[in-house]
C-alpha cells in the first residue's frame, strides 16, 4: 500500500491558473485521511511553491529546487545540497558566453539581474506548460505571479559569490530559442564536476549539485520515515522528475508529459488541466497500487 506521495507542481499539480484545483485538493485530503502522506517535489524555491499550497489549504513537506533544499511540514530545513562557488562562476561564464539569461537560487532567496527578462522567460515557461494560453495572457500571468514573489534584483549577480555565508542551490537558465541554444549549453555545463543538468520546460535548463535530484530527495525522506520505495508514489511531467519516477515503486507521468518522460513512469494519468494528479491518487487508492 502507498504510504507517501510526492508530486511535481508546474505542469503536474498546478492548473491553468497556476493553482491547485478543488478536485486535486480533494484527492490529496482523501489520501491524508487514509494515513498517506502527501508532499511536493518541485524545481521552485520554497517561497515560490508555498503560496499555491497555502491557497488550497495544503500543509505538507516540500522538496524544493529539484532536491537542493528539503523542508518539513513546519517549514524547517532538513537537507541541503549546494553548488561550489568556483563551479558556479564557471557555470555563469558558460551561460553568458551562450547569451542565456539566468537566475540564481540561494539560501538568501532568488537573485536576478534583469526584471524584464525574468517576466519574459517565465511567461514563455507558462506558455509552454499551458499551450492553450496566448503569449499576451502568459505575460500578464507571469507579471502578476512574479509580483508576489520575493525576488532580489541585483546588477552584478556575480557579487553574490563574494558573500561568505551564501549557499548556491540552483541556477536556472532561459532561452527563447529553446533546445537550439540550451542543448549545446547543457553539454558544456555537464563537463564541469559534480553537477546534474535537467529541465522543466523546453525553454529552460536547471543546474544543481549532483546530489540535488528529486529521486535522491524522495528516497531520503522515505528512508527517514521507514518507508520503502515500493510504498512510494511519484507524479511528474518533465525531465527534472525522471529520477523520482524511476525510483518509486508506483510512478505516474502526466498526460501532458514529454514522451521520453512517460517512458520512465509505470502509469500515465490525465493532463494537469484535467486534474491528473487527483485522478492518479484516487486510482492508486482504489486499485491498491
Amino acid at each position: 500500500m502507498i504510504k507517501l506521495i510526492a508530486s511535481d507542481m508546474d505542469g503536474t499539480l498546478l492548473d491553468s491558473k497556476m493553482g491547485i484545483s478543488k478536485d486535486n485538493a480533494s484527492a490529496i485530503r482523501e489520501a491524508e485521511r487514509l494515513g498517506i502522506e502527501f508532499m511536493v517535489a518541485t524545481g521552485r524555491a520554497y517561497t515560490e511553491a508555498k503560496p499555491a499550497l497555502d491557497e488550497a489549504g495544503i500543509e505538507c513537506a516540500m522538496i524544493t529546487l529539484n532536491g537542493a533544499k528539503v523542508f518539513d511540514k513546519a517549514g524547517n530545513s532538513l537537507f541541503t545540497a549546494g553548488i561550489e562557488k568556483g563551479t558556479t562562476a564557471e557555470i555563469m561564464d558558460i551561460l553568458d558566453a551562450n547569451n542565456v539569461y539566468f537566475e540564481v537560487s540561494t539560501n538568501k532567496g532568488i537573485f536576478s539581474a534583469h526584471q524584464e527578462k525574468r517576466i519574459e522567460n517565465f511567461a514563455a515557461h507558462i506558455a509552454t506548460t499551458m499551450p492553450h494560453l496566448t503569449y499576451k495572457v502568459a505575460i500578464a500571468m507571469a507579471a502578476a505571479h512574479l509580483s508576489l514573489l520575493d525576488v532580489n534584483y541585483i546588477e552584478d549577480i556575480r557579487s553574490l559569490l563574494a558573500q561568505e555565508d551564501i549557499e548556491i542551490l540552483k541556477i536556472i537558465g532561459f532561452s527563447m530559442e529553446g533546445p537550439t541554444v540550451l542543448g549545446p549549453t547543457s553539454t558544456q555545463i555537464r563537463q564541469l564536476p559534480d553537477l546534474v543538468v535537467t529541465s522543466s520546460a523546453q525553454n529552460n535548463i536547471e543546474v544543481n549539485h549532483k546530489n540535488a535530484q528529486k529521486g535522491i530527495a524522495v528516497a531520503h525522506v522515505a528512508k527517514d520515515r521507514g518507508i520503502s520505495e515500493k510504498e512510494v508514489m511519484t507524479i511528474g511531467d518533465n525531465f527534472n522528475d525522471v529520477s523520482m519516477l524511476q525510483w518509486a515503486g508506483v510512478s505516474f507521468a502526466m498526460g501532458n508529459a514529454e514522451l521520453e518522460v512517460k517512458d520512465h513512469a509505470k502509469y500515465v494519468t490525465s493532463t494537469n488541466l484535467e486534474n491528473g494528479v487527483g485522478e492518479a491518487i484516487l486510482r492508486a487508492i482504489r486499485e491498491d497500487l
